[in-house]
């Protein structure tokens, strides 16, 4: 098994294959975890501060490693009027859910306490699954968020 550290901050061979560590969000966003490459290799992450998706973690003469958040269930939600996406922002905020902003979009993790209040509201979104990534800054509660 390799250990890592840190991501690579030196550039790597271009020509090198790439092989994916898939990892879901939860996972990532901790400090000390084990992952599997697509190819086998084993890696253990003892880190500083947590890694994003796409970060390269480990690379040998014939190898790149790179990390893959794996898509999840998300609520997309659609919005041009400015005054229904700052209300759906306080609704979630007071629900103390992360929001990602995509494709033009809000996107929040699908849950049931979100698909109620949404429905409640009568704010059309639907599911879809995408790679998850919250805005930064803000406090956020519930299972799987790191405070």
């Amino acid at each position: 098994m390799d250990l890592i550290t840190t991501d690579i901050s030196r550039p790597t061979d271009g020509a090198l294959p790439v092989v994916e560590i898939s990892v879901d969000r939860h996972t990532l966003a901790k400090r000390r975890w084990r992952g599997v490459a697509a190819d086998g290799r084993e890696f253990g992450f003892d880190l500083a501060h947590p890694l994003a998706d796409g970060d390269l973690v480990f690379a040998d003469a014939a190898t790149v490693y790179r990390l893959a958040q794996r898509p999840e269930s998300v609520l997309a939600i659609h919005l041009d009027d400015p005054t229904a996406a700052a209300r759906l922002g306080w609704l979630l905020g007071n629900l103390h859910f992360r929001i990602a902003a995509a494709d033009g979009t809000v996107q929040v993790p699908d849950d049931p306490a979100v698909r109620q209040m949404l429905e409640r509201e009568h704010i059309h979104f639907h599911p879809v699954e995408a790679v998850f990534s919250p805005l930064g800054g803000g406090h956020a509660h519930g299972p799987g968020h790191a405070h």
